[in-house]
């Protein structure tokens, strides 16, 4: 087993332990992602069972919502403020193109309530000029879901559009405190003229993550077990009083047809 410590088998060894140290790692990150993928799962669960609050028992101004705020349901009553409403573009539902529509909502209690109203299919989802439906009038009851602010460019308003929503940029556009995040609305009393497709729900599943860690160990343990399986063939090439690292293509293809002629 001498040959082992040669310079091309020491590196070869180096080489394996780097790979399937790696792959040990990259396994624990997607079971990792797992573990987080099922926590927040769980609590996103909870918060669909969980009866409706009052929009200013979770949500509050100046102070984002938090995660484990996602997805719960609040009520919130007011008056639609339709002037103010912003288009979110670059929507799709089942491959088609279209457009949200952000109404902010002026609560009984006074803060303004950015409301996710719905999506609507659109011819461009690029353009300024979307006439959305109008929202109800008067005193309206709202119940929908709490959503976190979206961050980054996406976020930026501009001629009453965006490609994402964020109190934090809409927010300055509108005269009045706002409520830090926004809602998916699920259901408006009473119902517009036009309604909107509502939001959809979170998808719960798990994801391929499990599977994916499964994958990286099974590498690792393919190198593991080629390394292992090479150097039993050097050393058996060696008791033949073969050259280390000599064996040929064409050896190798006539050991492997007399090898098929034994088993046939």
């Amino acid at each position: 087993m001498r040959f082992l410590f040669s310079r091309r088998w020491v590196t070869f060894f180096l080489v394996v332990v780097l790979l399937a140290a790696g792959c040990y790692l990259l396994g624990r990150w997607q079971f990792h992602r797992l573990h987080d993928r099922e926590t927040t799962n769980s609590q996103v669960r909870r918060n669909l069972a969980a009866a409706p609050a009052p929009v200013g028992e979770v949500l509050s101004v100046g102070r984002p919502a938090g995660e484990q705020a996602e997805w719960r349901r609040i009520t919130a009553t007011g008056s639609y403020l339709a002037d103010e409403s912003v288009i979110v573009r670059y929507q799709t539902r089942d491959g088609a193109s279209g457009v949200d529509v952000v109404t902010p909502l002026r609560t009984d209690a006074g803060p303004l309530l950015l409301v996710d109203r719905g999506w609507m299919q659109t011819d461009n989802v690029g353009s300024d000029a979307v006439r959305a439906p109008a929202p109800p009038a008067g005193q309206v009851r709202v119940v929908g879901y709490v959503r976190t602010d979206a961050t980054g460019d996406a976020a930026t308003v501009s001629n009453r559009s965006a490609r994402a929503i964020s109190s934090r940029e809409i927010g300055p556009t509108l005269d009045g405190r706002v409520y830090a995040g926004f809602v998916d609305a699920a259901k408006e009393t009473p119902a517009a003229a036009k309604p909107l497709v509502p939001a959809e729900l979170p998808d719960l599943g798990n994801g391929p993550h499990f599977f994916y860690g499964l994958q990286w160990w099974f590498f690792g343990l393919l190198a593991v077990f080629g390394f292992g399986y090479l150097a039993y063939d050097e050393r058996r090439r060696l008791r033949r009083g073969e050259q280390p690292g000599s064996f040929k293509p064409s050896e190798r293809r006539q050991q492997m047809k007399e090898s098929a002629g034994r088993t046939g």
